[in-house]
């Protein structure tokens, strides 16, 4: 299956994200080993390669599930497919942070803590209103109404 050129977009949106979080923590655990807390070597560099390209690898394949899920016309097995690549993309994941503490050359934190840099990016994207392209949006928000005094709210008898 191919990736849809929007689906390319945001994964690379999501990667240059996943980078600039990534020089973020080395910068961060580089000043913590200067206060002598953790030790800072060539291990959080090979950590922080490894994490983002899971983390990427991840979000691809959540971006190729969806595309194949919307095909599936049936609702209950395009859940159970959903599902099913949800469970896998976890223990991907999973995997992943057992090896970077198995393997002698991958610091733990930096190999695990990429894995959250997508969702981060896509909050921080979400903030800045740069998710969804002006153009793109379907239902732009409506305007607020004043309620009338006599509106007695959802909670309200």
């Amino acid at each position: 299956m191919k990736l849809q050129s929007a689906s390319k977009r945001e994964i690379k949106r999501v990667a240059v994200g996943t980078a600039a979080f990534d020089v973020l923590m080395i910068a961060g655990l580089f000043l913590l080993s200067q206060f002598g807390i953790g030790t800072f070597s060539y291990k959080v560099f090979l950590g922080a390669l490894g994490g983002s390209v899971v983390a990427i690898l991840n979000f691809t394949v959540m971006c190729l599930t969806i595309q194949k899920a919307t095909e599936i016309e049936e609702k209950k097995q395009m859940k159970a497919f959903i599902q099913g690549s949800y469970n896998g993309r976890l223990m991907l994941q999973a995997g992943w942070i057992v090896a970077a503490f198995l393997i002698p050359h991958t610091h733990v934190v930096a190999a695990a803590a990429p894995l959250l840099f997508p969702n981060l990016t896509i909050i921080y994207l979400q903030m800045k209103g740069k998710l969804v392209e002006p153009s793109e949006r379907k239902n732009p928000p409506a305007e607020e109404q004043e309620e009338p005094d006599d509106y007695l709210g959802p909670t309200e008898v």
